[in-house]
């Protein structure tokens, strides 16, 4: 039967920010280059903290890549002899990228997927649960807590521009971010979060009076 001769299948990567993600997706795509396959990398546009046209680690690891508005761009771009598809920040897309993944796979393709599985509250992050279910296989990082020292899978928002402290999707890295474990994680350290932010971000130190009583 054809299908035992396809080699498509899904691979998800996830975990908090700083565990690795997109430095063991770089990895891989690597080796599928070595191993002399056509690789093709894609990422959201909203992902510009390094490059627009590569995705890259905190560390400085990268590979060239493409910036797509929509997951569904990607059926498009994807070329005939391509072997192995690498999408980075998954998070960021729709729902839609779980149907992207699905297609790419029963064409033969590898599918490496990495994203972040949980917000900074600590709750599933856009399509990445879906993405986790219909995979072959999952690999989940950790990274370390910056309090405790302790094994991290959360990531803590510690600064947001003013207005955008509730926002789901917010870009950065450790200017904004940090890795917690379980017991150092604060889901709802909004105004805590306040009152650390640097001043050249220009924003008041206390939410507005109105503000801070919905949050209570």
């Amino acid at each position: 039967m054809l299908h035992r001769h396809l080699p498509g299948f899904i691979e998800v990567i996830c975990g908090s920010m700083f565990s690795g993600k997109t430095e063991e997706l770089v990895r891989r795509l690597k080796r599928a280059q070595i191993a002399r396959q056509k690789t093709q990398v894609f990422k959201p546009v909203i992902d510009n903290r390094y490059s627009s046209d590569h995705v890259q680690s905190h560390d400085a690891n990268r590979i060239g890549s493409r910036a797509v508005d929509k997951a569904r761009d990607i059926l498009k771009l994807v070329d005939d002899n391509t072997r192995v598809v690498g999408i980075d920040e998954a998070q960021f897309f729709d729902e839609s990228v779980v149907d992207v993944a699905q297609k790419l796979a029963y064409r033969g393709i590898r599918v490496i997927v990495a994203g972040l599985d949980m917000d900074f509250r600590g709750l599933p992050f856009g399509p990445m649960p879906k993405l986790l279910a219909v995979a072959e296989q999952v690999t989940k990082l950790s990274a370390v807590c910056v309090v405790c020292g302790n094994v991290a899978s959360r990531s803590q928002r510690i600064a947001a521009p003013q207005g955008s402290e509730s926002t789901r999707i917010l870009v950065g890295a450790k200017d904004l971010y940090e890795a917690r474990c379980r017991f150092c994680h604060e889901p709802d350290a909004d105004a805590a979060m306040q009152a650390t932010l640097p001043m050249s971000l220009g924003v008041s130190v206390a939410p507005p009076a109105d503000e801070a009583e919905q949050r209570a």
